[in-house]
């Protein structure tokens, strides 16, 4: 079974403050809905640019959880090295208890640079930062009294975190995108691996993923403690003309922006259209040419337990809603 989901990045529609509340609200709508159609997991990104509302995740997170039952409410990712892990696990352990035991973290690295000159920190200690306080959060979800010391916060003495969750063990999944020392760190402390593939082919990720499960099991981690999720972009309408007309346009603004900060050209329909191919990272079509696709990269990956569609580009509340109807009542179902 292939738990199917969806990511958020909470995109800003305007400076507005008005229209920002009533895309805030809309989102909450969007993970209602999800809830209701049957999917597993939604996630919220974490971002610090005037495009996304989504900074302060777990405070989104919080107020699904308010409105929802049974899906299981997670970061995607929450970008640890921008974090005290005291504060990571305190939030998260607050939505634990407020969702009655439905809250995740993907702890991760981020895409962006924004949060470094934002809290102050040298991106040339980019890795050391992210290996340091994921030490130290693993160590709090796993004890409630702590003793430890390094480089980037000060040392705890013996000292207790609270409030503890209610799920026994806080589920803590390590989100990567294509360094090798990431999977294999995954697999070194058996954490469930999210892999972020939003370009290229996604079977090129299979000999990272083979790397990742061979780590964990010489680490001593049974092989089902070595899940692998993936997150991709994509969009779900009645057919493939339908999901490209609506989901394009958006998705060439912001990769041709995104491509101008990093020195890329500018997208275009015939790179697009080789991304939403057989192989490509892209998943833009209708239900069972989807569905066909999330099988193939599982296959291509040697087995995947979670799919999350990321799908923010510029598309309406309306048609996403229409699309998270489609994704809950079409596509799981052949995937499950």
């Amino acid at each position: 079974m292939i738990e199917i989901g969806i990511d958020s990045f909470a995109a800003a529609p305007s400076s507005s403050n008005i229209r920002q509340t009533q895309a805030l609200n809309e989102l909450l709508e969007r993970i209602e809905l999800a809830d209701q159609v049957g999917l597993d997991v939604f996630g919220i990104g974490e971002h610090y640019r005037k495009e996304f509302l989504d900074s302060a995740s777990p405070m989104i997170l919080a107020a699904a959880a308010s409105r929802t039952s049974r899906i299981r409410l997670t970061s995607a990712v929450t970008v640890l090295s921008a974090a005290d892990p005291v504060r990571v696990f305190q939030n998260f352990a607050t939505l634990d208890l407020i969702s009655k035991g439905r809250a995740e973290i993907v702890a991760g690295r981020g895409s962006f640079i924004e949060s470094f000159p934002l809290f102050g920190l040298n991106l040339q200690e980019y890795d050391d930062i992210f290996i340091e306080k994921l030490d130290l959060l693993l160590k709090i979800r796993d004890n409630e009294f702590i003793t430890w010391s390094g480089k980037y916060r000060p040392a705890l003495n013996n000292l207790p975190v609270y409030p503890r969750p209610r799920q026994n063990h806080l589920p803590i999944w390590l989100g990567v995108g294509g360094t090798p020392a990431s999977f294999a760190r995954a697999g070194f402390l058996g954490l469930p691996l999210m892999v972020a593939v939003i370009g290229g082919e996604t079977h090129r990720f299979g000999p990272l993923v083979d790397y990742y499960r061979e780590a964990g099991e010489k680490a001593g981690h049974s092989p089902e403690k070595l899940k692998v999720g993936l997150h991709s972009l994509g969009y779900v309408a009645n057919n493939k003309e339908e999901a490209i007309s609506d989901y394009y346009p958006g998705y060439a603004e912001m990769f041709t922006k995104i491509g101008k900060e990093r020195g890329f050209s500018p997208v275009s329909r015939a790179r697009f259209d080789a991304q939403n191919g057989p192989t490509g990272a892209l998943l833009v079509g209708g239900p069972e040419e989807v569905a066909e696709k999330i099988l193939r990269h599982s296959e291509s990956l040697g087995g995947i337990s979670r799919f999350t569609f990321q799908m923010d580009a510029g598309i309406s509340h309306e048609k996403l809603m229409k699309s998270i109807a489609l994704i809950g009542e079409k596509v799981k179902p052949l995937v499950g």
